[in-house]
């Protein structure tokens, strides 16, 4: 009988799963399924009616609805007796944010002006400052990946950089940077606007230029009706550092730097006369990360990070968007689990290692929050996190399940420790039997999900994390994401499912070994 590899490995992973507290004699030995059972739906149903309801108005992030959140969330954990990492009744990180409104810019090229949201549009956050130039280095599609780079032998560091949409295919149609036809977060929508402009940034670019005419055709009627109503408020951590521009053009400006930029791919330094004013006026503001903690009785320094994001899209054109999915789920499930561990300490099993329960503000707005804790305020050192996993949206089904309801999307399990998904799928095989779902882990997923929520942050510090997620679905950033919609026994199971990993992590002998770290560029 043939026996596979993967069967042993999991065996063993199962087998290594009672050291939990392995010094404790059989008869004391806690039993993680005694405090898993607290975590229940009617108690997560009860605080998501809560959390959700219109009188939590959204949650828009720096608004009322926030502030009644984050108070709620402090209540919580003080009726539950859990601390803060902070002092005191401080469960409060404050996070300091700016709300930029429309800059106004002027553009030229060669001595002719062009019209900002009809020939062009400033994308993401720029500070005010000027640009005047001789020199544009055209990169072609401003690709940077393993199979093919824009990047290579070009220095554009502190230069002023020109590429285009889309990216290059072989001969049989396929993308050269995977060899499919699907497309990529190359030349994915938003995912492509992403991945240029941070390609460009890490090669140290002054502004980038992103010629795609098509983009722009539907998004300057969009900005410029923000920009007239005053409602352009794009959301940022507040940072004196001067950032990166970043130009989204049309054919007009395209074809003026260069003639040949539809068709050429070949890199190019033109001599072009740019110059580029941008004066921007913002409102800075606090808004707040909710911490709570809980000590380990062996291992204290070294830090588990179970963490949600605790904003939504708040009240537009009237309407609130609740939000119950998006994030109410992760956030009431947090809150169980804590309560479950809290339970184990007071019964004389607190973990070995310290947990660390964090919900994040401005996810919505670009995971500003939790940048914020790994950029820079980690309340714990980040060499000392031994994981993060975090919790979005684990309280519907999407579509493509609706005949398989027992699932759960996972991202990011092997990305950084090989050890974290065998944990996984062996505390998963042994308490819940949820249908691991590993869809969108896949490197290519054009959906970008893995960089999408708050475990990204931590990723790139080299911290192993967990992504939980049930897809997307029709209330997925509308009004009708509310708890009814709400299936309790799923996000039940799903809670338990991060409790029982979480309960491995904190009281294994041995912390858990990052096999697959990045390396600085």
């Amino acid at each position: 009988m043939k026996i596979s590899l993967r069967l042993i490995a999991t065996v063993l992973v199962l087998n290594s799963c009672g050291s939990s507290n392995q010094n404790s004699t059989k008869s004391t030995a806690p039993d993680p399924e005694k405090y898993a059972a607290s975590i229940t739906q009617n108690e997560l149903k009860e605080m998501l009616y809560i959390y959700a309801s219109d009188e939590f108005e959204g949650r828009e992030t720096g608004e009322p609805g926030q502030k009644k959140a984050v108070n709620y969330l402090k209540d919580q954990y003080m009726n539950m007796g859990i601390a803060s990492p902070l002092s005191g009744e401080d469960y409060f990180q404050e996070v300091p944010l700016e709300k930029q409104k429309a800059p106004e810019v002027q553009m030229a090229v060669n001595g002719s002006t062009f019209d900002n949201y009809l020939d062009y549009i400033v994308m993401g956050s720029a500070n005010s400052q000027e640009i005047n130039t001789n020199e544009v280095i055209y990169a072609g599609y401003g690709i940077d990946s393993e199979n093919y780079s824009d990047y290579d032998g070009l220095d554009v560091e502190g230069k002023i950089v020109l590429v285009k949409a889309g990216e290059p295919t072989d001969a049989n149609g396929n993308f050269v940077t995977t060899g499919s036809k699907e497309k990529t977060k190359w030349s994915s929508g938003r995912s492509a606007i992403s991945s240029k402009r941070n390609a460009a940034q890490e090669k140290g670019a002054k502004a980038l230029l992103f010629y795609n005419p098509d983009m722009l055709l539907r998004y300057g009627p969009y900005y410029k009706q923000l920009a007239a109503s005053g409602g352009y408020g794009r959301m940022s951590l507040k940072s004196n550092e001067t950032s990166m521009v970043f130009i989204m053009i049309g054919e007009v400006i395209g074809n003026t730097i260069f003639p040949d930029i539809a068709t050429s791919e070949d890199h190019k330094t033109m001599n072009t006369n740019l110059n580029i004013k941008i004066t921007s006026t913002s409102e800075n503001f606090n808004s707040e990360n909710v911490v709570a903690f809980i000590k380990g009785s062996e291992k204290p320094e070294e830090i588990l990070v179970i963490s949600a994001h605790l904003d939504h899209e708040g009240v537009q054109h009237g309407e609130v968007y609740n939000g119950a999915d998006d994030d109410g789920s992760g956030t009431v499930a947090i809150l169980e689990i804590a309560e479950a561990f809290k339970a184990a300490a007071n019964d004389g099993f607190a973990p070995k290692r310290s947990i660390l329960f964090l919900h994040v503000t401005a996810e919505e707005k670009g995971l500003l929050g939790s940048k914020h804790y790994t950029d820079n305020d980690p309340i714990f050192p980040l060499n000392q996190t031994v994981a993060n996993l975090n919790i979005d949206m684990i309280g519907r089904v999407d579509p493509k399940h609706e005949n398989d309801r027992n699932y759960v999307y996972l991202i990011g399990s092997d990305k950084l420790s090989t050890e974290l998904h065998e944990l996984s799928e062996a505390m998963n095989t042994k308490y819940t039997n949820i249908n691991l779902d590993y869809t969108y882990n896949d490197d290519n997923d054009p959906n970008r999900y893995y960089y999408r929520s708050d475990h990204y942050n931590f990723a790139k510090h080299n911290v192993p994390v967990i992504f939980y997620f049930n897809g997307t679905h029709e209330d997925y950033h509308q009004p009708g994401d509310t708890p009814d919609k709400i299936q309790y026994d799923l996000l039940e199971n799903r809670a338990r499912l991060v409790f029982y990993t979480a309960w491995e992590i904190a009281n294994r002998n041995e912390r858990l070994i990052v096999d697959k770290a990045e390396t600085e560029q």
